[in-house]
């Protein structure tokens, strides 16, 4: 019987091997998410081309707008600009966050200062600051435009507003308490 543990002792394993392959494909399944940015990026080529069909629809009618008009088409601008900037924060962070580091502007001067600083609690806590300003920009253009405004729709818009605020300032205490606890 011990000449049985001993043969079995000298049995190379390799369960060392299957984990190393098992775990160097987790790691590098992170490129999937590659995909995924490019795709963002022409999601954001997109919000260009909108941007650009807005102003120029904006352009048109602004000598004719009304003040209330003339606001909302302007907020519509800042709306697409924002969206715009959303993305390109989604797009560096979360690919330097979950990826690679994007070493083309590692050295570049025109590196934007918080790339590489926004770890995924603070792109999270970014994301739901500008859907709230988003949110925010519409519910303004449907007050401004009170008169030709559905009031039960403008009461979802209220409502759904409200609901991104709560929720952004439970997000921000609750990060801000687990920033505490681990100090």
């Amino acid at each position: 019987m011990s000449d049985h543990v001993n043969s079995s002792e000298h049995k190379p394993d390799h369960s060392g091997h299957l984990e190393v392959f098992i775990e160097k494909l987790i790691f590098r399944s992170r490129w999937i998410l590659a995909s995924f940015y490019l795709i963002l990026v022409a999601t954001l080529f997109l919000v260009a081309i909108k941007f650009v069909k807005e102003f120029a629809h904006f352009a048109m009618v602004f000598w004719d707008a009304s003040e209330a008009e003339f606001v909302t088409g302007v907020l519509e601008i800042v709306d697409k600009t924002l969206l715009g900037n959303l993305l390109i924060l989604i797009i560096f962070s979360g690919y330097e966050n979950f990826v690679s580091i994007i070493g083309a502007a590692k050295n570049s001067a025109d590196r934007p200062k918080w790339m590489g600083g926004v770890d995924f609690a603070s792109l999270k806590l970014k994301l739901i600051g500008s859907i709230v300003a988003l949110s925010g920009i519409n519910l303004l253009a449907a007050f401004l435009e009170i008169e030709t405004t559905n009031k039960e729709n403008l009461g979802w818009m209220v409502g759904i507003h409200l609901t991104f605020v709560v929720t952004g300032l439970i997000f921000a205490l609750s990060e801000r308490f687990m920033v505490h606890e681990n100090d």
